[in-house]
């Protein structure tokens, strides 16, 4: 086996899956990629629900937690990221979300040419296979499937019927620039199975005689001539082993690992570098800062008649019955997972587009992917779509196997403070709203007793979580921003022959779910990629 690729993309995720189909793709380039977790073969990966059963999974989950935030009443939150091919789209919740036309307008005026949303917007369709069929702004040839939800459910049907009261237009497409509304959320599965990237673009590029694929391959470290990426340094089966870049390394390991990788390899600010004896390759403070996700604020609700998922989940007979619709017919809860309504809406009146989400499941547990209450429940968890907060990813010391450290840093801001309980206040409207109302029982978290601006800001301190959204800590931008890590063509400032493609690069957050926008920017960065190999 040659010690020597053309292209070395480090870690398998939403974006690397991505980057190994393209690369290899025309068969003129040698690529490795590189996964620091197993193949993708556990069952629970590819049954839509089965995210429950791969959220504490230690092959499967990195598990990282947060530092203690202040903000957060002194918790350490849990931080699931995926470890396996595919990454965090082999164990997320499927949700379908571009975000809004004005993210990736900003990200442009941010001094970041090419990244509007037209020019974005080729490449979202490039990457779909929408069953709404092919249209201005939705693709029907590309490999990630965007299915719809074909069977009505009534809990999801009487709050877009509620939305209506409020004000909320019924949508079935939410990825067209504007998702302010309600309705179903569409998911990234194929015939009620799982369409992460690993499916949707490793499984048909696995047979490419150019593509080398390393599970259970640690990468520890970039291997640097000058302010040149060389190659990485890797552990598998208990031995250190190296492999060279003819071309580019490109690190695509995560908006939490990626910052990491490098600063172990001496890319990173200065002071922190030099703390833990690491040799100062480029100074840039950016990598590591400006953390952003979308904090998650969880309503519980008792349902009034039996037809939650709950309901089912709990008696053998409606475990094995749901089992069986799957494995027959390829449908049924299994095969949507948790997470069917969606709301995009404002909770705040200054808001110029929808500043709020709404993830409506019908289901109800403790926290996200645990085990379900023993009653009819429902829950709606609201996140506000583009926080002020910035938080940070800094190495702990110069072991790469240590994790680093995650400083959360959420409600750190009045308007987020203030966009966290306007987003309560708005979901609960939503359920005392007909003829949702009619079937809302009690409201079981956090109860009619939490009624003040004060108390509803408490629990959401106390019971706010990730939504598993992190982004931006390798932020793009240009060389006169001292802060950005990478340009519009998302090369490191200042290294050669080295990029990072992943949500790391954003410079904001998007208004929705982070995967969708992570594979258009890993498919844009693949022209990037290939069109400088041309010119080189």
């Amino acid at each position: 086996m040659s010690n020597t690729v053309d292209y070395i993309v480090v870690g398998a995720g939403s974006a690397g899956c991505v980057l190994a189909n393209r690369l290899s793709e025309n068969g003129k380039y040698s690529v490795c990629l590189f996964e620091a977790g197993p193949r993708d073969r556990n069952p629970w990966i590819h049954i839509p629900i089965g995210y429950g059963k791969t959220m504490f999974n230690e092959t499967l989950n990195w598990g990282f937690y947060t530092d203690p935030d202040d903000n957060m009443l002194g918790r350490r939150i849990y931080w699931p990221r995926g470890r396996t091919l595919g990454g965090c789209s082999s164990i997320n919740g499927l949700i379908y979300i571009r975000g809004q036309r004005q993210d990736y307008d900003h990200w442009g005026a941010l001094g970041n040419p090419g990244w509007n949303w037209e020019q974005c917007l080729p490449y979202f369709r490039k990457l779909e296979s929408n069953d709404l069929g092919a249209g201005p702004t939705r693709g029907a040839q590309g490999p990630l499937s965007a299915t719809s939800i074909k069977t009505p459910h009534p809990l999801v049907e009487a709050l877009i019927d509620a939305g209506g009261e409020l004000g909320l237009e019924r949508r079935s497409d939410f990825n067209e620039g504007d998702n302010e509304g309600i309705g179903y959320y569409q998911l990234t599965t194929r015939a009620g199975k799982r369409c992460s990237t690993a499916v949707a673009y490793l499984d048909p590029a696995r047979g490419r005689s150019n593509l080398r694929i390393e599970t259970d391959a640690q990468v520890t470290g970039l291997v640097m001539e000058g302010r040149r990426a060389r190659g990485v340094t890797y552990r598998k089966g208990g031995q250190e082993r190296a492999l060279r870049a003819a071309r580019e390394v490109i690190v695509s390991a995560g908006a939490v690992q990626s910052p990491q990788l490098l600063q172990l390899s001496g890319i990173g600010p200065g002071a922190l570098l030099s703390e833990h004896g690491i040799g100062v390759v480029k100074d840039l403070p950016g990598v590591g800062a400006n953390l952003q996700d979308h904090l998650q604020i969880r309503l519980i609700y008792e349902v009034s008649r039996p037809i939650t998922t709950n309901d089912q989940l709990r008696t053998l007979w409606g475990k094995a019955g749901m089992g069986l619709q799957w494995l027959l017919f390829r449908s049924g809860p299994l095969a949507i997972g948790i997470n069917q309504g969606a709301a995009f809406y404002r909770a705040l009146p200054d808001s110029p587009t929808a500043d709020t989400q709404l993830h409506f499941g019908t289901l109800s547990a403790d926290m996200a992917g645990g085990a379900v209450h023993d009653f009819s429940g429902c829950t709606y968890s609201m996140c506000q779509l583009r926080p002020e907060s910035r938080g940070s990813i800094r190495i702990q010391s110069a072991d790469p196997l240590q994790a680093p450290a995650i400083h959360s840093n959420y409600l750190d801001t009045e308007r987020d403070r203030r966009s966290a309980v306007a987003g309560v206040k708005y979901a609960r409207r939503l359920a005392a709203a007909a003829p949702l109302s009619s079937l809302m029982k009690r409201e079981f978290r956090p109860g009619d007793e939490v009624r003040s601006d004060d108390e509803i800001l408490h629990f959401c301190r106390e019971h706010g979580a990730t939504i598993f959204h992190p982004v931006g800590t390798a932020r793009m931008g240009p060389a006169t921003d001292r802060d950005a890590v990478v340009d519009a063509r998302l090369r490191v400032h200042g290294i050669e022959g080295l990029r990072v493609v992943d949500a790391s690069v954003m410079p904001t957050i998007v208004s929705g779910n982070t995967n969708v926008p992570t594979v258009m920017v890993a498919e844009r960065a693949s022209d990037f990629i290939l069109e400088d190999a041309r010119i080189a």
